[in-house]
């Protein structure tokens, strides 16, 4: 018998009052230090700003002049500024606060699962779920699945299983490790932000690729995202769709900085395996857009930029600065470097200009923000 699908969506801006029903909250796709951001991503928010796309400039050039080898920063990747623990009690404080409930907390890093596996060495986060946000190469483009609560004596090799496809991927072999994940019955696959073309090969060839992953894979998908730094049209579209093909959809916050997740599940269950059951078996979903989602997607995103930029001092050695969470690829190893190993006074000052004048216009209501625009 199909079980039809139900998501419901609730606006807590609008509708602040919790059934009784629910026992916990669930947050699910947050970043922690072990996310690897392609600088790619950035380069539109950094050519705009004169400031910090000098300060970029300024380390490539000492770079440079210091050796043979040009640096090449399009290889390289910056890192969330916080640690696994200090990000599941972000979103923790969050859901506590506002629905007096249990949080129940996954982590999903690019292509790792350290954050949830160090996580479970603590005895309070012994029943931490071990989940990493994958990368799928399909087609012309890539997509992200969020691969929630491996059994952890088996994460470790489905991982190295799941890298070598992302590094050669292979289509008979995407079937087979689908067809895997869905057969542990307590592990939740959530197609992320399925509608976002982020390789930029335009909307109605994302959509081609989109359309041919769901015809051959979408059985071994059990929900959909909502994106919490997406625009809500795109979600909306997202509800669609998963109506249209009967598959549930559930929130994804997608943090990244100290914003805690925009979008959040509630759950009648007390456990993450019995959220998981939720979605596969009953199929059913109750999502929850929390206030700062309301804020303009761009003012969070400058949001994020602060944080990505700003200094930790409670952060341990090497974490602390912003140049120590910005790497390169060495041009003759390929190893990781941190900037801050090339990064000069000047340059770090100039950021430091830079993330003051954004916090100054971050202190200011969002609508004098607007306004003055």
């Amino acid at each position: 018998m199909t079980v039809t699908a139900a998501t419901h969506v609730q606006l807590l801006w609008k509708e602040r009052a919790v059934a009784k029903h629910f026992r916990s909250g669930v947050s699910l796709h947050s970043h922690t230090a072990y996310s690897e951001e392609s600088l790619d991503n950035a380069a539109p928010f950094i050519a705009g700003v004169p400031f910090l796309r000098r300060a970029i400039q300024r380390q490539e050039a000492e770079y440079n002049r210091a050796r043979s080898v040009k640096l090449d920063l399009q290889t390289g990747y910056w890192t969330p500024p916080l640690a696994p623990r200090q990000a599941h009690r972000l979103e923790q404080k969050q859901i506590e606060a506002h629905f007096q409930l249990p949080a129940l907390v996954s982590l999903t890093d690019h292509d790792d699962i350290r954050a949830g596996m160090q996580l479970r060495v603590l005895p309070r986060f012994a029943d931490a779920p071990v989940s990493t946000e994958w990368t799928i190469p399909f087609e012309e483009t890539f997509f992200h699945l969020g691969v929630h609560n491996l059994p952890p004596s088996e994460a470790c090799a489905v991982e190295r299983r799941l890298s070598a496809y992302t590094a050669r991927p292979e289509p008979a072999e995407l079937s087979r490790i689908l067809e895997l994940l869905h057969a542990y019955p307590d592990v939740l696959l959530v197609l992320n932000h399925p509608l976002w073309d982020e390789k930029g090969i335009g909307r109605d060839r994302h959509l081609a690729s989109l359309k041919i992953l769901l015809q051959r894979h979408g059985p071994r998908l059990h929900a959909l995202e909502l994106n919490g730094l997406r625009a809500m049209s795109e979600n909306r579209r997202i509800l669609e769709m998963g109506k249209s093909l009967n598959i549930p959809v559930v929130a994804g916050g997608d943090r990244h900085g100290m914003e805690p997740n925009a979008i959040l599940n509630l759950s009648r269950a007390d456990s993450l395996p019995g959220f998981v059951h939720e979605i596969r078996r009953e199929r059913f979903s109750h999502v929850v857009f929390m206030p700062q989602y309301r804020q303009p997607r761009m003012l969070r995103i400058v949001h994020t930029v602060i944080d990505a930029l700003r200094e930790y001092p409670e952060n341990f050695e090497g974490r602390r600065t912003w140049p120590d969470r910005v790497f390169y690829r060495d041009p003759v190893t390929g190893a990781p470097v941190p900037l801050s190993s090339v990064c000069n006074r000047s340059g770090a000052r100039i950021v430091g200009r830079l993330v003051a004048a954004m916090r100054v216009v971050d202190r200011r209501p969002p609508s004098v923000i607007l306004t003055s625009a």
